[in-house]
């Protein structure tokens, strides 16, 4: 029984060093390695190794964060974490697989709604990362054709707020911005300026309690609730570089704020880009940003994707969900 510990630890140490789609294949070869490719230490290993560097994740693929927290030996639910259907579940190699395994007739329905004209989809962008970092990531945007074309700037009003820049992707599909900022643009340079945090205008803080405890609540102001009602989504920008300090139990209440369904429809999606200012500021993995957020309290699909607001590295990807789902809801 020893030897065969041993021989099952050296085996596990050599799977080590292999990558999780080396493995899989060799739990292809037989029933033998079917059964020790499986093996929980392993997954969990690959898991709390790879996540941290992994671009984006999902409402559907995001691990749960007891995986962080409790030892290997621990159980949950009288069984053993499944680290495995875990870790397909969550990389962005499984979630790629899966989309492009989706049945044949929802492709042809998708090619038939881009054949119909349809509105412009329009998106509410705010958080702290377009005000917060020494880059900004709208300026990028707006100067960036070769990455996103403008397409047409603000020509009307929504009760007394821009109706926002219109972008142009993948040469066919245009969508419309609207960027919602805390304050005037001469409070947001100060408190850049001077590290402090400018007060935030766009909400209306109304504490309540629960239990011994004080419950953080907002609701938003009058022009920006006139916004929330007409957008098919939303567009978070979290602040993820690591060196900063940041409220996240605050940036919930905010985000919960703007995507209260009673504003609108409940299902809308919510894109959150996770954004640092340039490729050498270092950035907080985004699972542990979505952990951080609580983003799996949201009842509706999220998708979070890392962003650098100087190249805009990761936005397209983003812009490219935000748009399926928008479209998806529409045809619904």
């Amino acid at each position: 029984a020893a030897l065969d510990g041993f021989q099952i630890d050296v085996q596990l140490s050599i799977m080590s060093f292999l990558s999780p789609q080396d493995v899989c294949r060799l739990g292809s070869t037989s029933c033998y390695w079917r059964a020790a490719v499986q093996d929980p230490l392993l997954w969990r290993y690959f898991l709390l190794r790879d996540l941290p560097s992994w671009t984006s994740v999902d409402w559907k693929s995001l691990p749960e964060e007891e995986i962080f927290n409790k030892a290997f030996s621990e159980v949950s639910d009288n069984a053993l974490y499944d680290y495995m259907a875990a870790y397909k579940r969550s990389c962005p190699q499984g979630r790629r697989s899966l989309k492009s395994s989706r049945p044949r007739y929802e492709a042809v329905t998708s090619f038939l709604q881009s054949l119909v004209t349809q509105a412009e989809p329009r998106f509410a962008m705010f958080g702290p990362g377009l005000e917060e970092l020494d880059n900004s990531l709208v300026q990028k945007m707006m100067t960036c054709p070769e990455i996103l074309l403008v397409a047409g700037l603000p020509h009307r009003q929504i009760h007394g707020i821009g109706s926002g820049v219109s972008f142009q992707f993948n040469s066919n599909q245009k969508f419309n911005i609207v960027t919602l900022y805390s304050t005037t643009s001469v409070e947001r340079r100060r408190a850049r300026e001077e590290q402090a945090v400018a007060v935030n205008k766009m909400f209306h803080q109304e504490n309540s309690t629960v239990g011994s405890q004080q419950a953080m609540h907002y609701s938003v102001i009058a022009q920006v609730k006139k916004v929330c009602e007409v957008v098919d989504g939303f567009i978070y920008v979290a602040n993820a570089e690591a060196h900063r300090e940041h409220h996240r139990q605050e940036e919930l209440a905010r985000i919960l704020a703007m995507i209260d369904p009673a504003l609108g429809p409940p299902n809308r999606p919510l894109l959150v880009l996770s954004c640092v200012s340039h490729v050498g500021v270092r950035r907080i993995p985004c699972v542990y940003v979505a952990h951080q957020l609580q983003l799996n309290l949201l009842h509706q699909p999220w998708m979070m994707q890392d962003t650098v607001a100087a190249t805009l590295d990761g936005l397209l990807n983003g812009i490219e969900w935000l748009l399926e789902e928008a479209n998806c809801k529409s045809a619904q």
